[in-house]
């Protein structure tokens, strides 16, 4: 049998707080987060509120291309 497309996939999580407000002036970089996720259950972009260390809170993760 032939396998098809991963079922699982590796998406990056960006701090959309950091991303739009192009980074406090004191802050070094933007927030990201590796995880997985699977195609057939969530086929749109994924958001996760996360830590980010740069806003020092929780803030949206959403998903970004790679």
């Amino acid at each position: 049998m032939a396998k098809g497309k991963d079922v699982r996939v590796m998406v990056i999580l960006e701090c959309t707080g950091c991303v739009r407000n192009r980074v406090n002036k004191e802050s070094t970089g933007i927030s990201r987060y590796i995880t997985q996720k699977n195609r057939h259950n969530t086929p749109s972009r994924l958001e996760l509120r996360k830590f980010c260390p740069f806003c020092y809170k929780h803030m949206i993760h959403g998903e970004i291309k790679k």
